[in-house]
This record gives C-alpha cells, sequence and structure tokens, in this order.
C-alpha cells in the first residue's frame, strides 16, 4: 500500500472502519463496556453513581459540545477542577475527538495556570465552580502579567458569569445526541499533556500517547494480578495527577468500579470507612497517608475487602512499610513507582517481596528496558550508583514546546529520568537519590535520601527532608529541615547530628539542623526541595 494509498482506498471501508474498532485506546475501551456491561457501576463520586452506559452517553454529548466549540484532533482542552465525575468524563470526551487534554492542578495560583493555558495553547477549558475566580484572574491577567489569550470555558456547577462572557454551564451546553462522535484515534496519537509537578521549578508538559497510557494499563493489571470486573477501585490521589488518572483507566480496562474521592484535607478514617462500605479491592495511597491509616485505632481489626494495597510518589521510610505489614497482613503490598514522562508506573515490588526487600521499588514492568548509567553515559554494575534509563511503549513522546528539554532527556535514544539508583544481583532497584538532589561535599558524593532515613528514625523526628547549601570549606553540605513529632518538645540540632553521627560516614552528617512546621509538598506529597533551597539562599531560615 504504497504511494500514499489509505487503508480505505485499498482494502474499502468496512475494513477501514474495524480500525477504530481494534484500537486499544480507553477511549474505545469504554465504548467496549458500555456495549458488554451497560449496567455495571463504572465510577462514583458522593451519592452519584454512573453506570458504564451512562458514561459512555455523557462522554458522547459533551464530545459533540467540544467540537461545537471549535476542538477538534489535536487541539488542547484544559481540565481545573477539583475531583469529580466530570473530570474523568471531560478525559474521555477530549480523547474521543482525538484533541488532547491538558490537567490543570487547582492548587496553582493564577500566574502558574496562566503559564500552562498559554504554553498548552489551550482552546477549550473545563472548569468548577470553585475555581472560577481562579480562571477569571488568569484570562483577565493581573498587573504586568500578560493576559491569556480567550478560549471557551465550560463551568461545572457554578455561575458562567464569574468567569466572563465566554463561560458557558457544563450541563446546560451537553449536546442532546448521545450517538458515538465516530471520530478515528489512532494509538500513537497525543492523548495527554501532563505537566510535571515541579518539584524541581517551572513545569514541563510531558506528552504522553493513547498507547502510551494503555500499556501502562497493561503491564499494571500484570504485575497486581488484576483480573474482572468486580474490582473496586478507591485513591487518594487528585485527578489531575497521573496516578489518580491511571488508577481510573487502569481499572476501567478491567471493567471495575472506581470510588472518586474528594479533594482537600485527607481524613484517615473516613478513607477507611469508606474502603469498608464500598467493599474496596485496591487502594493507593502517598506514604504520609498510610502512615494516618495505620495509626487508626483497631486498624488490623477491619472488615475489609481489599486483595492489594499499594504506594508511590515519595519513598517511604522503613517505619510507615512495617505499620502496613502488621496492620493489612496477608494482603499484598505494591510500591509503584516511576514518574510522569513513563505514564507512569516503570518498577513494582510485588507484596511477596515487600518485606524481603524493603527500601527496593522492585523490578522493572514488562515491555521497558531498563539501564543504569554513570555521567558518560556507560552502562554501571550491580551495587553501583547510576541514574535509571528507560526504553518501551510508556516512554513520553516528548516534551511540550520544548525541543531542547527533550533533547537533553533522551540523550544516546534512551528517556533519562533524573533518579539515582543501585541494583542488586536479583535485578531489584533501590533509588538512592534524585540526580538533582545529590549533595557532592568536598568530593564525597552524599544522597539525600540516606540521611532523610536515619533522621527520620529518630524518635522526635515527624518528618525530615534534607538538602545541600554552600559551605566555605566544602563547597556543599547537608541541611536538615526537620518537623518535629511533638511541637512542644522538637529535637534540638545536637540531638540529630549527634544522632546521625553514630549512624553514618562524618561527612554525611548536617551542618545545620532547622526545625519547621511542615516542608513544602506538591499535591501528591513530593517535597519540593527547591523551596527549601530558596529559603536558605535569601537568608529566611
Amino acid at each position: 500500500m504504497g504511494g500514499g494509498t489509505s487503508i480505505r482506498e485499498a482494502v474499502g471501508g468496512p475494513v477501514a472502519d474495524m480500525c477504530r474498532h481494534r484500537s486499544i485506546a480507553h477511549g474505545e475501551q469504554l465504548a467496549r463496556h458500555a456495549r458488554q456491561r451497560p449496567d455495571l457501576p463504572a465510577l462514583s463520586f458522593g451519592d452519584r453513581t454512573l453506570t458504564y452506559a451512562e458514561l459512555d452517553r455523557r462522554v458522547n454529548r459533551l464530545a459533540r459540545t467540544l467540537s461545537a466549540m471549535g476542538a477538534g484532533a489535536g487541539d488542547r482542552v484544559a481540565v481545573l477542577m477539583h475531583n469529580r465525575l466530570e473530570v474523568v468524563e471531560s478525559y474521555f470526551a477530549v480523547m474521543r475527538l482525538g484533541a488532547i487534554a491538558v490537567p490543570v492542578n487547582f492548587r496553582m495560583v493564577a500566574p502558574e495556570v496562566r503559564y500552562i493555558l498559554s504554553d498548552s495553547g489551550a482552546k477549550v477549558l473545563i472548569v468548577d465552580g470553585e475555581s472560577t475566580d481562579l480562571v477569571r484572574q488568569c484570562l483577565a491577567g493581573d498587573g504586568d502579567e500578560q493576559a491569556t489569550d480567550p478560549v471557551a470555558v465550560l463551568v461545572v456547577e457554578g455561575d458562567p458569569s464569574a468567569v466572563g462572557p465566554v463561560a458557558v454551564a457544563y450541563e446546560e451546553a451537553l449536546d442532546p445526541d448521545e450517538s458515538p462522535v465516530g471520530v478515528p484515534v489512532g494509538d500513537h496519537d497525543p492523548a495527554f499533556i501532563m505537566y510535571t509537578s515541579g518539584t524541581t521549578g517551572r513545569p514541563k508538559g510531558a506528552v504522553l500517547t493513547h498507547l502510551n497510557l494503555a500499556m501502562n494499563s497493561f503491564n499494571c493489571l500484570i504485575v497486581q494480578g488484576v483480573a474482572d470486573d468486580s474490582e473496586v477501585w478507591y485513591s487518594g490521589l487528585p485527578l489531575f495527577h497521573i496516578g489518580g488518572l491511571n488508577g481510573i483507566l487502569i481499572y476501567l480496562t478491567v471493567g471495575g468500579h472506581s470510588i472518586i474521592t474528594p479533594s482537600g484535607d485527607f481524613n484517615a478514617a473516613e478513607a477507611v470507612a469508606a474502603m469498608g462500605r464500598e467493599r474496596v479491592t485496591a487502594c493507593y495511597f502517598v506514604p504520609t497517608q498510610w502512615k494516618e491509616i495505620c495509626g487508626l485505632p483497631g486498624i488490623g481489626d477491619r472488615n475489609l475487602a481489599l486483595r492489594r494495597i499499594s504506594w508511590g510518589a515519595s519513598a517511604a521510610p522503613p517505619s510507615v512499610l512495617e505499620a502496613m505489614a502488621k496492620a493489612f497482613p496477608g494482603v499484598p503490598n505494591f510500591n509503584m513507582f516511576g514518574q510522569t514522562e513513563m505514564s507512569s508506573v516503570t518498577c513494582v515490588l510485588r507484596g511477596e517481596d515487600a518485606i524481603r526487600k524493603m527500601g527496593s521499588v522492585g523490578r522493572p514492568v514488562p515491555n521497558l528496558e531498563v539501564r543504569l548509567v554513570g555521567r558518560d553515559g556507560t552502562e554501571v554494575g550491580p551495587g553501583e550508583v547510576g541514574e535509571i534509563v528507560y526504553r518501551g511503549p510508556t516512554v513520553m513522546r516528548g516534551y511540550w514546546n520544548n525541543p531542547e528539554a527533550t533533547r537533553e532527556a533522551f540523550q544516546g535514544g534512551w528517556f533519562h529520568s533524573g533518579d539515582l539508583c543501585t541494583v542488586d544481583e536479583d535485578g531489584f532497584y533501590r533509588v538512592v537519590d534524585r540526580a538533582k538532589d545529590m549533595i557532592i561535599s568536598g568530593g564525597e558524593n552524599i544522597y539525600c535520601a540516606e540521611v532523610e532515613a536515619v533522621i527520620d528514625a529518630h524518635s522526635k523526628v515527624s518528618e525530615v527532608a534534607v538538602v545541600g547549601a554552600w559551605h566555605p570549606k566544602w563547597v556543599e553540605t547537608p541541611v536538615a529541615f526537620v518537623v518535629p513529632a511533638d511541637p512542644a518538645d522538637p529535637p534540638t540540632e545536637q540531638e540529630i547530628i549527634a544522632h546521625c553521627r553514630e549512624r553514618l560516614a562524618s561527612y554525611k552528617k548536617p551542618t545545620r539542623v532547622i526545625v519547621a512546621r511542615s516542608v513544602p509538598r506538591t499535591a501528591t506529597g513530593k517535597i519540593q526541595k527547591f523551596l527549601l533551597r530558596e529559603r536558605l539562599s535569601t537568608g529566611q531560615d
């Protein structure tokens, strides 16, 4: 079929029409479930539940609305909402059109949101009533800030006039036609631009394809043994985050039921009560949330239906892993390790290895090649520290609008993660630190994660973050930000340094300890160390 001949021209219309139904894209998977299991629950939020047929029809209606607003194949549609059913509806409607969804963190301030809307070139924005004031600021501009180019705005459960004349009410705007839109969407077409969480500064937009996301779902299904439509999923992650999105996609792949949790302050008791009430079979929380859950009185005696539990987003101290094993004996515990640019899971520590290989992030998922390389790009051996690099079908296409960052990330034909790791003789990887967080003090490498693990074990410490700071003799030395377990009895600098001196080589101990109320984190629990470095450089501490 050379010479630019299309499939339709070469083999006829009926075969060409089959191409869409061969797709592994999640938009087509939803349509299949709507035909095969129309009455099973797909999504729940609060007292609302949508079956697969209901969700599919609402997605078709919204896709037609977005099309009428000018969004088509390759156009970007930004979604700025707290967790709710309409977030998932929006994502699937955008995918159905062959457009590109751009999730936006609702916790951002106007200049940050304005940057993402401008960088992505979003043609339509879908927003909830709680965020209309933020959007109005973005569209109007503020002082010296340039206003975002006008976009069409759909407002969910809010007043469109609070945004401006470009806004209309979401529910009223839904097209009455529930029939499929019939837009051909290629598996290799972009599906999402996921902006990185900004732990090191201004976010970059990772372009993920339909194939990327589908392969990530399949990989997770395989390694966790997720099998059928009896599954009920519960996550403590926001839906603008790759982990929150993927939880829905993974369990939708098998026709399971996903419970969407409200955004806002996490309440461990309420989460466990909901998991019992809904007979949840699988859940995901970040380590700080698991710490609260495991601390609930009588947690091990609850009548839960859990088949597996999982965690990720940041490192879990050994004390948290031990608490999880004690609270949920016999329930497989999975560490899901990865990053946005990898769609996202790259390594999994399976339940049977959770205790034996505690502290490891596990082995690579199927369909992925993994290496550890030194600064010169050559592969390092077992036990040596190197940057973990990847190849495979879950690797992003690149960074949106940022060819320089894309070239840097794909040196040598592999995606460079920025994570420094070691691998043992059994093929289990262990994260030592982020490459950008490693401290070089007097020519010696110091890994912040190692120092943090030691300080976290101190009885007076609740949380800790270690960063490098300039030193007149050693160039750089560790500084520890410590959140006390009891604010009325915080640890002294001398106590922490003495504790480290007994457990670490002398050059690794912090030269300064700062007691803080909290450490800055992203919405998914990752510590924003660049903000701590800024505090040190500006003399705020």
